[in-house]
C-alpha cells in the first residue's frame, strides 16, 4: 500500500517551491586578473582636479603603475601554464579588487566636488585615503608571494609597494591646513565687511586652482549643487558664503565674462546653463522657480512669499484671474511641490524649499552675512565698472553679470540697484547692439520684482519712455517679449497699474505685440493687458487702444488662449461689457472656447457670457440662443468644469432659461390676445 501510494504521487507533477536566487557566478582566476588590470590602469591614468590633490593622486598612481606591473606578470603565467592561482592568493586578490574599487569610486567622487568643499573636507578626505591605503597594506602582507611564480624583480616591487602603504599617514599636509585656515578667515572678514585684499585673493584662487572665468562659473555651479543636497551639514555656511566669494572673485579678479551667442535667448532670468523651467514650475507674480506653492480661493497656484506680499499690499483680488477673492487663506500643493523639487533633483538645480514640518526655508542663504556682504560688494563693484565702461563689448559682459546676479534673490536685486544700476542701466534700452538692449532690458525685468525696484524704476528719468522704446523698435523678439513682462511686473503696484494703463503709447504697443510675434511674446504682451485691465479707470483706455479685436483675435491660438478671455473676462467686468458685445463674433468665440478650450479658459468664457448677458441683456443672451447646440456646452461645463466654471455654467443655464420661459410667455400672450382671438375668428368665418 506505501509502495502504491507513492508512486501514485510521484507520478503527478507538484508545484515545485521557488528556488532562491542563485548566488553570482565566481569569475575565474584569469577574469579576475584582467579586471585588476584594467582598474590599476585606470586608477593610473586619473589626474587630480586641483593642485590640493596632486600628493595624494600622484602617490596613488605611483601604486597603480606597480600594482599594474604584478597583474602583467601572474595574467601571463596564469594564461601560459593554464594554471589556476593558489587558492589564498586568489582569495586575497579578490579583496584587493574591492580595495582598487573602492580607490576608484573615492577619486572619482574627488573630481566631481567642488575645489572649495575638497579644502573644507581635506582632513576627511585624507583620512578617507588613509584607511584605503592601510587596507590595501594589510592584503599584500597576506598575498602569499612565494606560492606565485614571480620574477625577483616584480617580488622587490611589490614589497616595496607594501612597506610604502605601511608609511601612509593620514595627517592633513600643513600648507592645506593653512589654505582652509585662510579661506575661513576671509569669510570672517568678510561677514565684518571688509573687502579682501586683491593680491590674498589672488593668491588663495591661484593654490585652489580657479584660474578664470569658466572655472569660476563651473565652481559656482558645483557649489550650489552641493549646498542643494546637503552633502555636509558642517561646512554648509562656509560653502553658502564661498559662493558669493567665488561669484566676487570672478569679476574682480577675471573680469565680466563673455556672454555665449545663445545665452541672452534664455527667458527670463536664467542663466545660459540654466535648464528651460516649466511654466507652470513658475511663480505667475515673480517669474521664478516656486519653491512653496499654494493655492488661493480662485484655484491659482503662486509661490508663498509672492502671494503673501500681494495681499500684504491690500490687494483683494487673484493676480491672474482678477476674480475677487472670498478669503485669503493659502494651502500648501503639496502635489506640485513634490514635483518641482522631483524636477530640481533630475536637473542638479538646488531647491531650496520649506521643511514640510520645521515651515522654514532650509537653505541658510538668508541668514548667512558673508554670503550677503560679498554679494554686496560683487554688484557695488559691477555697477562701478559699468559707470566706467570704455566700450560697448565691454558694457555688455558687465550687464550680462548684472542680470545673472539679478536673476535670484531679493537681497542680489536689492544690492544691484541700491548700487545705483537702474538709471545706467536705462540708456541701453536704445542701444544699437541687439546683445545689450537685451541683456539691459532682463537685467530690469530681473530686478522689477522685487517690489522697492519697481518704485525705482518708474520714478528714474526716461525708465517709462525707455520700455516703451523697446516694446515699439526691440531689435528681437526677445527684448519686446521682456519688456513686456517688466511692465506686467511693475503693473503689480495698484497706483502703477492705473498710470502704465493712462499711457495710451503702453496700450498702442502692447496691443500691436498681442497681435504679432511669437506666441511667448503674445502671452507676455496679454499677461500685461489683463494686469492693466484690473483698473477700472483703465477699461476706458484698452477699449479704444483696440484690447476688445487683438483678444478675440488671439482666441483662435490655443497657447495664448487663456490669457486672451480672462481679458474679455475682466473688460465685461469693470465696464466694457458694450464694447465686447458690439465686436463681430465675441458671442461665437466664447462659446467656441466652452466647448474647446482648457479648464481656465471654459471657465473664464463662462465668466464673460454671464457678465455680457447681465449687462447688455436680450441683445447678448438671443445671441447667445442662436448657437447651436449651447445647452448641451452649459450642461457639459456644469458637470465637468473646475468650482468656479461650474459655478458660471449653472448661472449662464439659468440666464438662458429665464429667458426662454420669457420669450415662450410673450408667444403665449401675443397668440392669446383678444385682437389675436378676434383675427383668427374674422378668417375663420370668412
Amino acid at each position: 500500500m506505501a509502495e502504491f501510494s507513492f508512486f501514485s504521487i510521484s507520478s503527478f507533477p507538484l508545484p515545485l517551491p521557488c528556488s532562491p536566487t542563485p548566488p553570482p557566478a565566481i569569475p575565474c582566476d584569469g577574469d579576475l586578473l584582467r579586471s585588476l588590470l584594467r582598474l590599476a590602469r585606470e586608477i593610473s591614468l586619473f589626474e587630480a582636479p586641483c593642485p590640493l590633490l596632486r600628493r595624494l593622486f600622484t602617490s596613488l598612481t605611483r601604486k597603480s603603475k606597480i600594482l599594474c606591473i604584478l597583474f602583467e606578470e601572474l595574467l601571463h603565467d596564469q594564461t601560459g601554464n593554464a594554471g589556476e592561482l593558489p587558492r589564498s592568493a586568489s582569495l586575497c586578490l579578490r579583496e584587493i579588487l574591492v580595495v582598487l574599487q573602492r580607490f576608484k569610486g573615492l577619486l572619482g567622487d574627488c573630481s566631481a566636488r567642488s575645489r572649495m568643499r575638497l579644502i573644507l573636507q581635506i582632513d576627511s578626505l585624507g583620512n578617507d585615503f588613509h584607511e584605503l591605503t592601510f587596507d590595501l597594506s594589510t592584503l599584500l602582507d597576506i598575498l602569499p608571494l612565494p606560492e606565485l611564480r614571480l620574477s625577483d624583480d616584480v617580488r622587490d616591487l611589490v614589497d616595496l609597494l607594501r612597506r610604502q602603504c605601511c608609511r601612509s599617514n593620514p595627517a592633513v599636509d600643513p600648507t592645506d591646513d593653512a589654505l582652509r585656515c585662510e579661506i575661513l578667515s576671509m569669510i570672517r572678514e568678510i561677514e565684518q565687511e571688509v573687502v579682501p585684499d586683491l593680491s590674498r585673493l589672488t593668491a588663495i584662487f591661484e593654490k585652489v586652482g580657479i584660474d578664470g572665468t569658466r572655472s569660476c562659473r563651473n565652481e559656482i555651479e558645483c557649489l550650489e549643487r552641493e549646498i542643494g543636497d546637503r552633502v555636509s551639514e558642517k561646512w554648509t555656511a562656509a560653502m553658502i558664503a564661498l559662493v558669493g566669494v567665488v561669484r566676487y572673485a570672478k569679476c574682480v579678479l577675471y573680469g565680466a565674462s563673455t556672454p555665449t551667442s545663445d545665452s541672452s535667448t534664455g527667458k527670463f532670468s536664467f542663466a545660459e546653463l540654466d535648464p528651460l523651467v516649466p511654466p507652470d514650475f513658475r511663480c505667475p507674480i515673480s517669474l521664478e522657480l516656486m519653491r512653496d506653492p499654494v493655492v488661493v480661493a480662485s484655484g491659482q497656484t503662486y509661490d508663498r512669499d509672492s502671494i503673501t506680499r500681494w495681499i500684504g499690499a491690500g490687494h483683494a483680488t487673484c493676480p491672474k484671474s482678477g476674480q475677487l477673492l472670498s478669503h485669503t487663506n493659502l494651502v500648501p500643493n503639496r502635489a506640485l511641490k513634490n514635483l518641482i523639487s522631483a524636477w530640481c533633483r533630475e536637473q542638479n538645480v538646488p531647491f531650496d524649499g520649506f521643511d514640510s514640518i520645521k515651515g522654514e526655508p532650509t537653505s541658510a542663504t538668508c541668514a548667512n552675512k558673508a554670503a550677503l556682504e560679498a554679494a554686496r560688494m560683487t554688484a557695488t563693484f559691477l555697477v562701478n565698472k559699468l559707470d566706467s565702461s570704455p566700450s560697448t563689448e565691454m558694457a555688455n559682459r558687465v550687464v550680462h553679470e548684472l542680470r545673472l546676479l539679478a536673476k535670484t534673490g531679493s537681497d542680489n536685486r536689492a544690492f544691484v540697484a541700491e548700487a545705483g544700476a537702474i538709471p545706467l542701466l536705462l540708456p541701453f534700452l536704445s542701444s544699437e547692439d541687439p546683445r545689450l538692449q537685451l541683456n539691459a532690458v532682463t537685467a530690469l525685468l530681473n530686478l522689477s520684482i522685487l517690489e522697492s525696484n519697481k518704485k525705482r524704476i518708474m520714478h528714474a528719468e526716461g525708465g517709462l519712455d525707455a520700455l516703451i522704446h523697446v516694446l515699439a523698435g526691440g531689435a528681437t523678439w526677445w527684448a519686446k517679449e521682456n519688456a513686456a513682462a517688466t511692465l506686467l511686473s511693475l503693473s503689480s503696484i495698484h497706483a502703477y497699474r492705473r498710470r502704465l494703463g493712462r499711457n495710451q503709447r503702453v496700450v498702442t504697443e502692447l496691443v500691436a505685440l498681442a497681435r504679432k510675434g511669437p506666441a511667448s511674446t503674445k502671452k507676455d504682451a496679454l499677461a500685461a493687458i489683463l494686469s492693466l485691465a484690473g483698473d477700472r479707470e483703465n477699461i476706458a483706455h484698452l477699449v479704444e487702444g483696440g484690447v476688445v479685436e487683438s483678444a478675440l483675435e488671439a482666441l483662435s491660438s490655443m497657447e495664448v488662449a487663456e490669457e486672451a478671455v480672462a481679458i474679455l473676462a475682466a473688460l465685461a467686468k469693470r465696464g466694457g461689457a458694450s464694447a465686447v458685445i458690439d465686436a463681430e463674433g465675441s458671442i461665437p468665440k466664447l462659446v467656441g472656447v466652452m466647448r474647446r478650450g482648457s479648464d481656465w479658459s471654459k471657465e473664464n468664457a463662462a465668466a464673460a457670457l454671464v457678465l455680457l448677458c447681465r449687462r447688455e441683456g436680450s441683445a447678448a443672451v438671443s445671441e447667445l440662443a442662436r448657437m447651436p447646440g449651447i445647452e448641451w456646452v452649459i450642461w457639459e461645463l456644469t458637470g465637468s468644469g473646475t468650482v468656479r466654471g461650474r459655478r458660471k455654467a449653472a448661472s449662464l443655464g439659468r440666464i438662458y432659461r429665464r429667458w426662454l420661459a420669457a420669450v415662450e410667455e410673450a408667444d403665449r400672450m401675443v397668440r392669446f390676445s383678444p385682437a389675436s382671438i378676434s383675427t383668427s375668428t374674422t378668417t375663420a368665418q370668412s
